[in-house]
């Protein structure tokens, strides 16, 4: 009889990153080295970076700024030392004048020595802390809400957020676990009722399958570095390339390195 093997673990984020830059990773999340901090990518002309860095700061709930790139560097510094962002994330969006054009598994030959590379929080960083606290909780759906955040120049959109179905005890120990993390969006926003968020159907996410919310379950909701990318994306710059979901940077920095106790 054939057992079938479950795909091995990388042990480090490095092993992982130089297997996704020799295109030899297939993708599966099941192999990503668990316990790592995991970044939100955006990466814009450097005649943006200034507003879009300020706009980070002000909104930082959604877009908590992790590391911000040199024009023109690809090293993601202190997150991932001597990687390379433009071959890192398996996947990436590409886009034009706010517009998405297409998709890519390398981005060295778009790359411009005015590229700014920003590294952002994901709350995928404490889906570790989640499960090490024994929550049980439902995949995250990503939903743009009514409430405006705060904009500089032409980076202006409405929060974006992840939500998860959860009963009341596990939404008080989420809440409790995802507050230690403020670079990763702390803790939920909202949970309860979605039409205070501006919300009117939940089975219509931005992002994934319609959720099931069970009888006693309620919806939390967390802030989204989605809403970054929105952001961006309103601004238009010529040439814009983001992380491609559920593809992100898997850090060389712990999780608990971004807690605060």
């Amino acid at each position: 009889m054939n057992t079938l093997m479950a795909p091995p673990l990388f042990t480090h984020p490095r092993e992982l990153r130089a297997e996704i830059a020799a295109g030899r990773w297939d993708g599966n999340l099941g192999t990503i080295p668990q316990g790592y901090t995991q970044s939100s990518v955006v990466i814009l002309p450097g005649s943006h970076a200034a507003d879009f860095l300020k706009f980070c700061q002000l909104n930082s709930k959604a877009a908590g700024l992790l590391h911000m790139g040199a024009p023109g560097d690809p090293d993601p510094g202190p997150l991932a030392p001597g990687g390379d962002i433009r071959s890192e994330l398996h996947s990436y969006r590409i886009w034009r004048d706010g517009e998405l054009v297409g998709r890519a598994s390398d981005v060295k030959d778009l790359w411009r020595e005015d590229m700014v590379a920003f590294y952002l929080g994901c709350s995928l960083t404490f889906e570790h802390a989640l499960t090490q606290a024994g929550v049980v909780r439902g995949e995250g759906r990503v939903y743009t809400t009514g409430i405006p955040t705060t904009a500089v120049g032409n980076f202006s959109t409405n929060l974006a957020v992840t939500m998860r179905p959860m009963d009341t005890a596990n939404a008080i120990r989420a809440i409790q676990v995802t507050s230690r993390f403020p670079a990763t969006h702390g803790g939920p926003v909202h949970f309860g009722d979605p039409a205070k968020l501006g919300l009117k159907d939940l089975s219509a996410p931005d992002f994934g399958p319609a959720p099931t919310l069970g009888a006693d379950e309620l919806p939390v909701f967390w802030a989204c570095s989605a809403t970054a990318v929105l952001a961006a994306q309103a601004a238009k710059p010529d040439l814009m390339i983001t992380f491609d979901p559920p593809y992100m940077l898997i850090t060389d920095r712990r999780v608990e390195e971004t807690a605060v106790f």
